[in-house]
């Protein structure tokens, strides 16, 4: 399709009023891609596009039926969207048909923006300047979407975009899209999305984007007494060198607006993964991505490891990246310099990463880091990897080949450095089925990576059969999920470590949206030394064999009112384990108001003895407007008897432009009776930081 231009700026409230809308390029309606496609709907959309000088405008018009009916549960920027009626639009701006931009928007006004790096892989962290406007009406809901050029990379003088937009009516869990309509197309998938034409005027200024921020923190410690009030200042700065490659200058940078890590239940021998959430890591993250079929297994490069060293914050003085695409070349570098902690000596931490997109299927790519968090030792790590992958293969069924391998050098263990790994995906809509083999020398030690388990070889494989009922017996279900999943983990020397088997004999979602599911898992694992699973008990070296059972019932998520529940029961090592995990979340029918309370709580019987590990969580959320937010998170957790509070008021004055006010408190119950609830106050913190851009 071909946008309409406008040189009159579009005022945003919801309303296509504006004469220039009457010329828009439009796309009529939308087509059913789920659950059944190309079937007509009653909900009829209608996709506006105008550009000029320096922006891209979207107008939305979403009839529905039976407004009333319409689904919303948040107005939080990024939050929670999938119960909830939903546009969004995928930008494919550079050509190469893999990476790209994700715009979202619900009929309360909420916004979720993302990167996309390919056809599987999609990240909600980066946030973008752009602005929206939606209106509520006795015949649906509308929405304006003003997306700045400077926002996005793309090379000047091009005339189409890869462009795809996709409508959720989430009662009925209906999906309407303009292009890729089967059941086996993915949005994210940009090979599948349509032309979006007429974007030759769009231009990006001068290419200048200037970010300081000021703060006010005041601390106190209870244990020693101690209060401290400190003043700070920073500024990122980002200049566009090119059409697809920016680079990015940050300096004293700050996270004092980051949300706090979501506490986990950990009764594994290994260490747990906790996410980036920081801002300046987010963005551009996507393209550090590496190697397929790792996860939490292996990550040549984490950038937790900057700026946190054994649990403690390392100031960042300076960084530095180079983000973005050159042709056929993809890039991502960041250098960044830290500075003299309690714990570590500042120093410089580098990575790199450089893909080639060889053909429309295959890409290559390497990885470098050098550097060690702590200061002191030298590290460094290189890897490639290549991705071949295609939407077509037996007509129009998803198809990709990964493989990688990577080598460390410096102050490392012992033994093998080096690692390989090789990936068989085909992710469609019937079948859904992976292999996955990888091999982790004991010598395999990145510093600026994560690797919980070195020195073992990897089986992974199996899938989930997932048909779609047509009998009027089984009308009720929208879909079944028979899964079937195998992990064996060996040591270097073929010596079984554990293996496991997660099977799904029964697995539903109904028309409706409720999740029952049961699983039966027996495992393996082998101790070669004890393992301390809670203070005082040990489980003893040995092989030992058990199964697991669970059962899992939630709501759908379009109700207001939203519960599930988890129960994992049966044999634990030499012993028996329960684990109850619970939610119940509440939203407004405005979305203005959000609640949730969960629980975690496991029950041990072991020989050695018997042991509890709680976890419980609330989250409150009231919006005043979608730009002006007041969050609470309150965890608790038995490991640490630490109960902690994380408050913060967002008020976005502008798109780019944000006020934050942060109160962090932290309390301890003392050791001693249990049924005791005691707290005492351990710290104490306030934030207040405004950021301001500035736009060249």
């Amino acid at each position: 399709m071909v946008a309409g231009t406008t040189s009159a700026p579009v005022r945003l409230d919801g309303v296509l009023d504006e004469a220039d809308w009457d010329h828009a390029g439009t796309i009529p309606d939308l087509v059913q891609q789920d659950p059944h496609p190309g079937e007509s709907t009653p909900y009829k959309t209608e996709i506006r596009l105008l550009v000029d000088e320096g922006n891209l405008y979207l107008g939305i018009s979403c009839r529905d039926p039976d407004p009333g009916r319409i689904a919303v549960h948040t107005m939080e920027r990024d939050g929670n969207l999938r119960g909830d009626d939903t546009v969004t639009i995928v930008l494919e701006t550079l050509g190469d048909r893999r990476r790209g931009y994700l715009f979202k928007v619900n009929a309360a006004g909420a916004r979720l923006d993302g990167l996309i790096s390919g056809p599987e892989s999609f990240k909600t962290d980066w946030d973008g300047i752009w602005d929206t406007r939606v209106r509520r009406g006795a015949d649906g809901w509308s929405a304006e979407i003003r997306i700045p050029a400077q926002t996005l990379r793309f090379t000047p003088g091009a005339d189409s975009w890869g462009f795809n937009v996709e409508r959720y009516v989430a009662r009925e869990r209906t999906t309407l899209r303009w292009a890729g309509t089967s059941l086996d197309a993915r949005l994210i998938d940009l090979r599948r999305a349509g032309r979006l034409r007429g974007l030759r005027g769009l231009r990006q200024g001068k290419g200048l984007s200037a970010s300081p921020y000021g703060l006010f923190r005041s601390n106190r410690d209870f244990e020693e007494a101690s209060r401290a009030h400190k003043g700070d200042g920073g500024f990122d700065l980002t200049w566009n060198l090119s059409s697809g490659l920016a680079a990015v200058l940050t300096v004293n940078t700050d996270f004092a607006e980051t949300e706090v890590d979501t506490r986990q239940v950990n009764l594994t021998r290994f260490p747990l993964f906790f996410p980036e959430k920081r801002g300046f890591f987010l963005e551009g993250s996507n393209l550090f991505s590496f190697g397929s079929g790792l996860h939490a297994d292996f990550i040549p490069f984490f950038s937790r490891r900057i700026g946190l060293y054994d649990e403690q914050q390392v100031p960042i003085d300076l960084g530095v990246k180079l983000l973005g695409q050159a042709g056929r070349w993809g890039i991502a570098v960041l250098d960044t310099k830290t500075g003299d902690s309690d714990t570590t000596p500042g120093t410089n931490l580098f990575a790199g990463r450089v893909t080639y997109d060889a053909n429309e299927h295959l890409t290559l790519g390497t990885m470098v880091t050098n550097g060690d968090p702590n200061g002191v030792d030298d590290n460094a790590l290189l890897g490639f990897d290549l991705l071949w992958q295609t939407p077509t293969f037996r007509g129009d069924k998803n198809l990709s080949i990964g493989a990688w391998t990577a080598l460390s050098r410096g102050d490392n263990p012992d033994g093998q450095r080096s690692g390989w790994g090789l990936k068989v995906d085909y992710p469609n809509d019937l079948w859904d089925v992976f292999l996955v083999l990888k091999e982790l020398g004991e010598g395999l030690d990145p510093a600026l990576g994560f690797i919980p388990r070195p020195g073992t070889r990897w089986l992974q494989g199996g899938g989930s059969y997932m048909p779609r009922p047509s009998g009027e017996s089984w009308s009720w279900v929208r879909q079944f999920f028979f899964e079937f999943y195998l992990t064996a983990v060996g040591d270097l020397d073929g010596h079984t470590e554990s293996w496991r088997v997660f099977t799904a004999p029964f697995n539903l979602r109904t028309q409706s949206g409720e999740h029952l599911e049961a699983n039966v898992v027996p495992q393996f694992e082998r101790l070669t030394e004890p393992f301390e699973i809670a203070p005082g008990v040990i489980i003893p070296p040995g092989d030992f064999t058990f199964t697991r059972y669970r059962a899992e019932a939630q709501s759908s998520r379009h109700r207001r009112w939203q519960a599930g529940a988890t129960i994992w029961f049966g044999e634990f090592y030499n012993g028996r384990l329960e684990q109850y995990e619970t939610y119940l979340r509440y939203a407004s029918e405005t979305g203005q108001l959000q609640l949730e309370v969960a629980a975690e709580n496991a029950f041990g019987h072991l020989p050695a003895g018997e042991f509890i590990q709680r976890l419980w969580q609330l989250k409150a959320v009231y919006a005043f407007t979608p730009r002006l937010l007041l969050s609470s998170y309150t965890q608790y957790d038995s490991e640490s008897r630490n109960l902690g509070l994380n408050t913060r008021l967002r008020w976005t004055m502008h798109p780019g432009n944000d006020l934050y006010v942060v109160w962090n408190h932290d309390w301890e119950r003392p050791i001693g009776n249990p049924s005791d609830p005691t707290l005492r106050s351990l710290s104490d913190q306030v934030v207040l930081k405004l950021r301001w851009t500035f736009r060249r």
